[in-house]
């Protein structure tokens, strides 16, 4: 009876917390109870050395304000001891921004509902009006070859660029912009990016951290009147100087400094700064009109306060004031956009140069935080998705024209190997920039997804411009107008390093700031310890306590079902994705607490920890964004491959994250136990199979639909024009030709025509009667024009007669 009863207590509890019912759990404790009444009855001795005490234990967790009395402040005293300090830098950087799916991905039961709910990828018919029109005629007008040459975008395309407002895409219109969505925005940075790096890095720029930014969100009503109307147009080139020698991926380390003192401006005394800086890495700074600079602010005559030390401040300086120098250029792998240097040594602003005026003296880190939040989300992650797009539609062309050993090289498995990365992960990157970019229409500032949508979407754009340059082999480092990838492979360390280095980004912010924010108990709980407030920390603490148990619950049950439990908006095959994103949630919570209890204030210098289990919590944000892609598309059948080898590489990535984790925890005890309850059939999620990576392979090849609807932010160029245009409308002819070219074929294969000799086997079938003259013709044009598609460029052996200025 006694073991029955506590079985059923058991099962009782293990619903109620895979359910959630954390308070409904403590029907363990009260069955074990009862279990030891009916020992009692059995065995005295058993009743007073057993139930009583486990009774008394059980009472004083149970009632909250006898806990808080007896165990609350015990308690407090040692998580105080263990809890990690922050600097106010740190905590104006983790506080950053809103928590939004990244939060739901930390509870360890996902609501599909909320991301269904809060995402919407649409564009307004004047958003769609400026792709056809503007975008496609600025690429239009865009040679990137010619850009490289020349070093520059042409003056044609900077006057375009201005009349089009193209640097206003954020700014409302009553200032004059063209107030777009983030996704309109994002989605012409993707476009302009698949025809030219400098084009997109000079459009993007203006458009993310910056001065017409931090002016709509802090700005005073003069600045935004001032400025917001000239940067719309273009009267005013804006750049942001934050990097410097000393101060990279530490921003906060700059030394660059103003003093508030007494100065003539315009031929006024007024009080005012004197500032000097020294800046680098600072794009469009050579031809810059308006600075945005970061600074370290003092008041030592205490003009503003009595604070001496103020802090970082950001202020707008024209680049024409005494002192300022602008102009030197850096060569970022030899990308045109203008990127260099600017100085300024005594140069005098008043203090209304401080973006949002004298009260915003000393607030410029948080606002920068706050901005970058929104930023680092559109800007590289949609050049990622150009990049990638790029890539896929190249190289499924180029793998069909290019022909060795008689056959299309996209034939080929070792080919299709990487063909299928290709095209995986080219529809994993384009879901991360729709779904974040949705998220800030939705009114979100998602600072850790869209540190996940920067760092692994540039990351795995890498990847795919590797695996298309290996394909495109002699012609892809072969540089010229015939080279379609060469200057975005040039390109790739430059996105994986701005706006946060990756290496940084993965094993400091995305789980670092992930935990504190989106962990339902966390930041309560060190701010309550920092407060000494025993009620609020014994809330929370125990809080925390139950969520632990609930979750571990949730992971074993997950683990023993493979997942199948876990909740699913969808049944069919679609639904085993989003079970495994509810699976991995699981273990993922379970497993960041396992990592800061075990390690305490420690765990911020575990990088190679925090970093493996960032990679979990960013691969299940991109198998979720491309599961919510896939529906907000209309669940079409052409996408299916793509979406299954991308939510199959997610899942794998997301559980080899926790098996690192759980192979390299310092606490060995603990991480042989938490592996029973993760993996206790082992790891059992697998890369894509052979099979569904020829299926996606295919997928790019030809002129397929799935293939034009992965790409359809890249720029179709004419056909005429070398590179990209030659090759799809070679590709046309190709594929137009492959009827009689299998004619052909199947009258070698039944001994009606003889193979060899190869060169005149079309003039042979035509007089065997496989096939007629316009046959003929047919196979001819496509012939020729695959010879010509496949040219690379060459010129003359002095530079000088090429006419190269790079």
């Amino acid at each position: 009876m006694a073991l029955f009863s506590l079985a059923i207590g058991l099962l009782l509890a293990v619903v109620c917390l895979y359910r959630g019912w954390t308070r409904a759990a403590w029907v363990v404790p009260g069955t074990a109870l009862l279990t030891l009444w009916y020992m009692r009855v059995e065995d005295s001795v058993a009743w007073w050395v057993v139930a009583v005490p486990f009774a008394l234990a059980v009472l004083v967790l149970a009632i909250p304000a006898v806990r808080r009395r007896l165990i609350t402040p015990r308690v407090l005293t040692v998580v105080r001891g263990i809890l990690p300090r922050m600097s106010e830098t740190e905590r104006v950087a983790l506080e950053a921004g809103t928590i939004w799916w990244d939060a739901e991905l930390f509870s360890g039961a996902p609501d599909w509902n909320q991301l269904q709910d809060s995402v919407k990828i649409e564009l307004s018919d004047e958003e769609r009006a400026f792709l056809d029109g503007p975008v496609e005629r600025v690429c239009a007008m865009t040679s990137d070859w010619q850009v490289e040459q020349n070093g520059d975008l042409s003056e044609e395309v900077w006057e375009y660029i201005r009349e089009q407002r193209f640097f206003g895409m954020i700014i409302p219109k009553s200032y004059g912009g063209l107030e777009f969505s983030a996704q309109a925005h994002s989605a012409v940075v993707a476009k302009v990016s698949s025809r030219s790096t400098a084009l997109a890095v000079t459009v993007m720029v203006p458009n993310s951290l910056g001065p017409a930014e931090l002016l709509m969100h802090y700005g005073t009503d003069a600045q935004k009147d001032y400025y917001l109307p000239r940067l719309a147009v273009g009267d005013e080139i804006p750049c942001f100087a934050l990097t410097e020698a000393g101060a990279g991926s530490d921003a906060g380390a700059i030394s660059s400094h103003g003093v508030v003192c007494k100065g003539q401006y315009e031929e006024k005394e007024v009080t005012g700064i004197r500032l000097t800086w020294n800046k680098r890495y600072i794009t469009l700074a050579p031809v810059a009109t308006i600075l945005g600079l970061a600074f370290q602010l003092s008041d030592p005559d205490g003009l503003l306060g009595d604070t001496e030390h103020l802090g970082i401040t950001c202020a707008l300086i024209p680049t024409d004031l005494p002192g300022v120098k602008t102009g030197d250029r850096h060569d970022p792998m030899g990308c045109a956009f203008m990127n260099g240097t600017t100085t300024g040594e005594d140069v005098f602003v008043p203090l209304d140069a401080i973006i949002g005026g004298a009260e915003m003296a000393g607030k410029g880190w948080m606002m920068l935080m706050q901005c970058l939040s929104v930023g680092r989300g559109i800007s590289l992650p949609s050049l990622a998705a150009g990049a990638t797009q790029l890539s896929s539609l190249a190289v499924g062309a180029y793998a069909t024209v290019r022909e060795q050993f008689g056959l299309p090289i996209g034939r080929f498995e070792g080919v299709q190997e990487a063909l299928a990365r290709i095209g995986g992960k080219t529809y994993a990157v384009e879901a991360t920039r729709a779904v974040t970019a949705a998220s800030v229409d939705a009114g979100e500032k998602p600072s850790v997804a869209s540190a996940i949508a920067k760092c692994y979407g540039t990351e795995q754009m890498r990847q795919v411009v590797i695996d298309a340059m290996d394909i495109f082999g002699g012609a892809g480092i072969s540089q010229g107008p015939m080279n379609i990838l060469g200057n975005g492979y040039r390109s790739l360390p430059i996105g994986i390093t701005v706006e946060g280095a990756n290496i940084l980004t993965r094993t400091m912010i995305i789980f670092g700031q992930g935990a504190l924010r989106c962990h339902p108990f966390a930041q309560h709980e060190i701010r309550a310890a920092a407060d000494n407030d025993v009620a609020e920390f014994d809330r929370c603490f125990f809080g925390h306590v139950g969520f632990v148990f609930q979750n571990a619950t949730r992971a074993l049950v997950h683990g023993l079902t493979g997942g199948m439990l876990a909740s699913a908006p969808y049944g069919g095959w679609v639904a085993q994705y989003y079970q495994g994103v509810g699976r991995m949630s699981a273990a993922f919570a379970i497993a960041a607490d396992v990592a800061m209890g075990t390690l305490g204030g420690a765990l911020k210098f575990k990088e190679r920890i925090t970093g493996r289990l960032a990679d979990t919590l960013a691969w299940m944000y991109i198998a979720s964004a491309c599961l919510e892609k896939f529906r907000a598309d209309g669940r079409p059948d052409r996408d299916r491959a793509f979406l299954e080898w991308a939510c199959q590489h997610a899942l794998y990535e997301a559980q080899q994250g926790l098996v690192g984790f759980l192979d390299n925890l310092p606490a060995r005890p603990v991480a042989w136990g938490l592996r029973r309850v993760l993996f206790p059939f082992g790891a059992r999620y697998r890369p894509p199979s052979d099979e569904l990576g020829t299926r996606v392979a295919n997928a790019l090849l030809g002129t397929s639909e799935a293939c034009e609807a992965l790409t359809q932010s890249v720029y179709r160029p004419d056909d005429a024009e070398p590179g990209l245009g030659l090759l799809r409308s070679t590709l046309a002819q190709v594929m137009k030709s492959r009827e009689v070219t299998a004619r052909i074929k199947d009258a070698i294969d039944v001994g009606k025509l003889e193979k060899k000799p190869k060169h005149d086997v079309v003039d042979r079938a035509v007089e065997a009667g496989v096939i007629d003259k316009d046959d003929r013709d047919l196979i001819v044009a496509a012939q020729e024009a695959r010879d010509r598609a496949i040219q690379v460029d060459a010129f003359p052996s002095s530079r000088e007669t090429a006419g190269s200025t790079r």
